[in-house]
């Protein structure tokens, strides 16, 4: 079993035959692949009949002489004429730098891939909220299934937690945009108009807005982040062995707790932006408090605030429903997890945005404006 390989080289009326023997094994081999890469052609044939063991490197060292020389093996027994075939299988070059593309070809290629890929994930979110509305049918029907303690954790998680760094932000959108305005206005010996502005703006447009993105920066992440991490642990694959459905257990209650959130975070983000674009009036411009409320309640309509409250639940439709899809899309790796939360975050805020655009000009065409 030892027994150093060898090599015998016959030559009869049949042509040349190269006969191996011995141990094919790695560490019998010694000078065997020198002396085989010595060899000239033609040789008609390797015999393996006097071979006690073959491994993956005496296989390789027999098919790649046997294929410079264009021998045929023969005399081996099953094991090693399956082994040689595997590693002739796998004998494909391998490019050591891929190959070269005409950079406009290439620029041309990526942003077919990336047409292509928006174009399945938006599908595929067309999907999940198909499956959304299913789940949503078979609770009405079944509402003891339910969970309420699960939609009442997630208020506080999405919203409560999040009245600080919103009311944050919107004071200090709300100053910044008092103080460039007034910048602005005062050119035109117009400061009052700056009122006019910070309403008008907060609860149309801004309120809604910067927190539906501070929503799905904050909330749509967490939700691509849990559930991926659950998917990699097969937490929902387990869900569904034991008969839970995913949808109504992990996406319903999530979805309804930032449609049911956002229009109040979206309420209160307009009033704290009125009042820090109120304080900086004060401070700046000295307009009372009392002033600036008046002049608020003569300038911006009650549809200002309507526009801003039938948005938000929308906004928050497409932040619940991009976070979930997204978390429950991880495969594979960890990697996947980091890659999926940013694809939830990126794809929230670009769809709020183009809806919001819609929004803008429908309204306008119905005569909210």
């Amino acid at each position: 079993m030892n027994k150093a390989a060898d090599l015998a080289e016959e030559t009869g009326d049949g042509g040349t035959v190269i006969r191996l023997s011995g141990n094919l094994a790695i560490a019998c081999l010694h000078d065997l692949p020198a002396r085989l890469d010595g060899l000239q052609g033609p040789v008609n044939a390797i015999d393996l009949s006097q071979v006690d063991h073959i491994d993956t490197i005496g296989a390789w060292t027999v098919h790649r002489t046997a294929k410079r020389l264009g021998a045929e093996v023969v005399g081996g027994d099953e094991d090693a004429c399956r082994l040689i075939a595997a590693v002739g299988q796998l004998d494909e070059p391998v490019p050591i730098r891929p190959d070269k593309v005409h950079p406009l070809r290439r620029v041309v290629g990526q942003i077919g891939e990336a047409v292509c890929n928006s174009g399945a994930t938006l599908l595929g979110l067309l999907g999940f909220f198909g499956a959304t509305l299913v789940a949503s049918w078979s609770l009405i029907r079944h509402p003891g299934r339910f969970r309420w303690n699960a939609v009442i954790q997630r208020f506080e998680v999405v919203g409560v937690s999040a009245l600080g760094i919103i009311g944050l932000m919107s004071f200090l959108i709300g100053i910044v945009i008092a103080q460039q305005g007034s910048v602005q206005l005062r050119q035109f010996g117009m400061e009052m108009l700056t009122i006019n502005l910070v309403g008008r703006l907060t609860f149309r447009e801004l309120g809604v807005l910067m927190t539906a993105i501070m929503v799905a920066g904050r909330s749509g992440s967490a939700f691509a982040a849990q559930l991926g991490t659950m998917k990699l642990t097969e937490e929902v694959d387990a869900m569904r062995t034991i008969g839970v459905s995913p949808m109504e257990a992990l996406v319903l209650p999530r979805t309804l707790a930032v449609v049911v959130m956002m229009p109040l975070l979206g309420f209160y983000s307009s009033i704290v932006a009125v009042i820090g674009g109120g304080f900086l009036c004060w401070v700046a411009l000295e307009i009372p408090p009392i002033t600036f409320v008046q002049r608020l309640r003569e300038v911006v309509p009650i549809t200002d605030l309507w526009v801003g409250l039938i948005k938000a639940p929308v906004f928050g439709i497409i932040i619940a429903l991009s976070g979930c899809f997204q978390g429950m899309q991880v495969k594979a790796n960890a990697e996947e997890v980091g890659m999926r939360t940013t694809a939830a975050v990126v794809q929230a805020i670009f769809l709020v945005i183009v809806i919001d655009a819609f929004f803008a000009v429908f309204f306008t065409w119905v005569g909210w404006n």
